[in-house]
């Protein structure tokens, strides 16, 4: 038997509680990882309480590990016990769709999310396979690194698809998302404006990076900004101003959601027609752009502004998330 410690969600909305569970045989291309800590994700709560209708209980959430190796299986690559991994919202995929067989991984139809149908990170063990166990450079600052693995390769994977060094980017929503957002796209030298609701978080947004900050509720500053961004990433699962943010588009900008908006986004035609502009989306990233996040955060020094608590105040943690008191993300430490 492989029994593991975990935090167990029983049901939706219910408190986690502490159980222990068998993970049974480890499969021949599986790795399994020692936590040593574990982010919370908005998406953690979004699952915990079943607003998207596909959560799975009893549930084992958590899905930006950070930990050692502790087993191999007798087909997996690349791994050696003891080395220092990360796994993000993914904890498998086919590897022979069309998909997988072009690098896209993470939009695989089988792909097997960590925290449903599947034991996820608030626990002393996960498990992923080999390819979704990302080894972490040398460089970065481990203790802290968990939230890049979802959070950090959600707002980062648009910029290195559709942003340049030269571009003027806007990021709507600086939270748990959009604080790296701002992070990545100064460093990457783009011109950033930050978007956000709470004036409190002004001198902050500056602090992260942000070249202009702007109230995310004031349409009609938002209307001043016309034809100013190339890229604007909504990070936030609220309705906005739709018609204000098209409008700030540039020629040729696009507007990417990374944030799980539930209302529909009403797009009018002639505006994006006139202005050749696009309205797109994205999940987290295949393993090779969060290895390419990671490298780039080790070599720009980028650490997501973190809280630490111990995974045993789990409850008080996923409290402290949904009542918007996190600044900016909480990383729970593994204390079994």
């Amino acid at each position: 038997m492989a029994l593991i410690d975990a935090w167990v969600a029983t049901a939706a909305k219910h408190k986690l509680v502490r159980q222990q569970l068998d993970l049974g045989p480890l499969w021949t291309e599986d790795v399994e990882v020692e936590v040593e800590n574990c982010g919370l994700c908005h998406s953690d709560l979004s699952v915990l309480n079943n607003d998207w209708g596909f959560s799975q209980y009893p549930a084992v959430l958590g899905h930006e590990v950070i930990g050692r190796v502790v087993a191999v299986g007798s087909a997996a690559k690349g791994l050696e016990v003891g080395q220092r991994v990360g796994i993000g919202w993914t904890a498998g995929s086919c590897m022979y769709c069309k998909q997988c067989m072009s690098g896209n991984q993470h939009v695989c139809p089988q792909a097997q999310p960590t925290i449903v149908g599947h034991r996820g990170g608030f626990a002393s063990h996960v498990r992923s396979h080999w390819a979704w166990a990302l080894p972490l450079p040398e460089q970065i600052n481990f203790a802290e690194a968990g939230p890049l693995l979802c959070g950090g390769i959600t707002v980062f994977n648009p910029l290195a698809m559709y942003a340049k060094p030269t571009s003027r980017i806007g990021i709507v929503g600086i939270g748990g998302l959009g604080h790296m957002g701002v992070k990545f796209a100064a460093a990457y030298g783009c011109d950033v404006t930050a978007l956000t609701s709470s004036e409190s978080k002004f001198d902050e947004a500056r602090g992260f990076g942000a070249n202009h900050v702007v109230s995310s509720r004031d349409s009609a500053t938002i209307r001043k900004l016309a034809s100013t961004f190339d890229l604007l990433i909504v990070t936030v699962n609220v309705t906005l101003d739709w018609e204000a943010m098209i409008a700030s588009l540039a020629p040729n900008g696009r507007l990417h959601v990374v944030g799980a908006v539930l209302e529909p986004i009403p797009v009018v035609a002639s505006p994006m027609i006139v202005g050749q502009k696009s309205v797109s989306g994205s999940p987290t990233g295949s393993p090779v752009a969060i290895e390419t996040m990671l490298d780039f955060a080790a070599r720009h020094n980028i650490t997501p502004q973190n809280e630490h608590m111990p995974m045993s105040r789990i409850n008080e943690a996923f409290e402290r998330l949904e009542a918007g008191k996190a600044r900016y993300r909480i990383v729970l430490d593994a204390d079994f």
